[in-house]
């Protein structure tokens, strides 16, 4: 078996347990050539005569899968599939996996830690006080804000949790909302525009698709109060970033806090270099326990799959 793994985390010198598993299975492995999601061009000959895929953030188009003859699955590292066309794969009988709920937690561990840093500013006083200046800024207290959560999927409820813990007023928004648990957990229940206008703190934790694309536009700012704070730890096109900027540079966004963008890496953009912005390279499922979590998964679906054995996450 002839195995691509792609996920920047899983090296070919990588000691996690789920790679010795997957190096026992097989010792035929093609690890990424070039250290960050790859594109449809730079796939496609890499999948040409591979059994199976563990798959990053990769472009996976119907162009990326057509010389792959051999390809039986698709094993995303990761819960997030929007950039894998499943309509193509289900075409070529190509079947698609992914590792829901593993990394929940460090993802709302760094949603509530850009939240934190963009309410105190704290990169930027860390950034004064290192160069010897001692400045003073009054932030802003969490306790009695209000924080709007857009999905309330696995990570949304944590991030709501926390957001209860700090004393918050918690709103949620999903299309497809579990209302008893908001009931449970003393969640209001809320509709998008009505989040936007009251939330002091928005907080983005839905899948990118056609509908959700620039979901944040310039009619989504002009909505929010004065001075709300934004973080975006989902996918990147859900904020317009073009619109970001009029938002920030109007005052009607006091902060923005991005650990996803439109482009990946993003080149350079207003957005960089701002004291009101935070931003960190999609690092949210990046720490020891998810990584782990999310590997051992990922090789265990794609294991399963080409063993013809059931496997509970087929998307």
């Amino acid at each position: 078996m002839k195995i691509l793994v792609t996920p920047t985390s899983l090296r070919e010198d990588s000691p996690l347990e789920a790679m010795r598993i997957l190096r026992e299975y097989t010792d035929d492995l093609v690890f990424n050539p070039y250290g960050r999601p790859l594109s449809e061009e730079e796939l496609f000959p890499l999948l040409e005569e591979c059994d199976g895929y563990i798959a990053g953030l990769d472009w996976i188009t119907g162009k990326a899968l057509a010389g792959a003859r051999r390809l039986k699955v698709i094993s995303r590292y990761g819960v997030g599939y929007d950039r894998v066309d499943i309509q193509e794969a289900k075409k070529r009988n190509i079947t698609v996996t992914n590792t829901p709920g593993v990394n929940s937690r460090a993802v709302a561990e760094l949603t509530f830690g850009l939240i934190l840093s963009l309410v105190r500013k704290i990169p930027w006083l860390n950034e004064k006080t290192g160069s010897g200046e001692w400045v003073r800024y009054s932030g802003a207290e969490l306790g009695g804000k209000t924080l709007g959560v857009v999905g309330l999927g696995a990570i949304g409820k944590i991030v709501a949790q926390y957001g209860k813990s700090f004393g918050m007023t918690v709103l949620a928004y999903d299309p497809y909302i579990d209302k008893e648990y908001c009931k449970r957990e003393d969640i209001e229940v809320s509709g998008l525009f009505p989040l936007l206008e009251r939330a002091d703190v928005i907080s983005l934790h839905v899948p990118m698709v056609a509908e959700t694309h620039h979901l944040i536009n310039e009619d989504a700012f002009a909505r929010m109060k004065p001075g709300a704070f934004l973080v975006n730890t989902a996918r990147g096109g859900l904020i317009d970033e073009n619109a970001a900027i009029w938002a920030l540079e109007s005052g009607k966004l006091r902060g923005l806090g991005l650990d996803a963008f439109e482009q990946e890496p993003p080149q350079e953009s207003p957005l960089f270099g701002r004291d009101d912005v935070v931003l960190t390279p999609h690092a949210g499922a990046h720490t020891k326990e998810a990584v782990e979590k999310m590997a051992l998964l990922s090789v265990e679906n794609l294991i399963q799959v080409l063993e013809k054995k059931p496997c509970k996450y087929v998307l």
